[in-house]
């Protein structure tokens, strides 16, 4: 399994890029947002990979995140979803943005995608409604751990208060609900509305909030 590749960007297409890696070129299909992000021509490129192998074919698959890299194995695993499919979704959304669509049961944005129709869209958020907090929990440790930003930057001076990520607030709210005996889903589904209203919320007033929009109704 090709997991990850680093070399120089030698050409792109416009839903492929190939990479020289020591002289040897690898062809990576990438969605429109990946291609977007990449530099330019020439210049030096990571990439995390995921290989699809079938008989007659075998593609490698190019993503900026590991977390984007798992959204993409998660949407390929609903029916009617394939590896074009997959990359139009994170394309059109972002991995961010699928974890919201799904998390929140927005089926319309997930429909927004290129060639992926209501039916599908709506196959997407139940399908993956209760699998979906594991790959954002799965996010925000890879975010607070270590960053999983793969294509170098120059590095930001660093910050005189180190305010919780709301990528780990939303984890550890996320995990104290689950604790509390709430469904994987629901609880994902309230901390994101929560979030939503408070960005900067950290994770006690995210599971305040989100405790007051599981409560009972009436």
């Amino acid at each position: 399994m090709i997991g990850k590749i680093a070399g120089r960007l030698e050409y792109r297409s416009t839903d492929h890029v190939l990479i020289d890696v020591r002289g040897v070129g690898y062809l990576v299909y990438v969605s429109d947002r990946v291609m977007a992000s990449l530099p330019r021509n020439g210049e030096a490129v990571a990439l995390y990979t995921d290989l699809l192998v079938r008989e007659d074919l075998l593609q490698l698959f190019g993503f900026t995140t590991l977390v984007e890299k798992e959204w993409h194995r998660l949407l390929m695993s609903v029916q009617g979803i394939g590896a074009k499919a997959s990359l139009a979704i994170l394309g059109a959304l972002g991995a961010d943005g699928v974890s919201r669509a799904i998390a929140l049961g927005d089926w319309n944005a997930v429909a927004k995608a290129r060639g992926v129709g209501p039916k599908t869209a709506q196959r997407v958020i139940i399908e993956l409604k209760d699998k979906a907090p594991g790959v954002m929990a799965l996010g925000a440790g890879l975010s607070a751990a270590t960053g999983d930003e793969v294509i170098e930057a120059d590095p930001a001076p660093a910050p005189r208060a180190t305010p919780q990520p709301a990528s780990t607030a939303q984890a550890d709210a996320m995990s104290a609900l689950a604790n509390l005996g709430y469904a994987p889903g629901d609880a994902a589904s309230a901390v994101v509305q929560a979030l939503g209203a408070d960005p900067q919320a950290d994770a006690g007033v995210l599971i305040r909030a989100a405790l007051q929009l599981l409560a009972p109704k009436g």
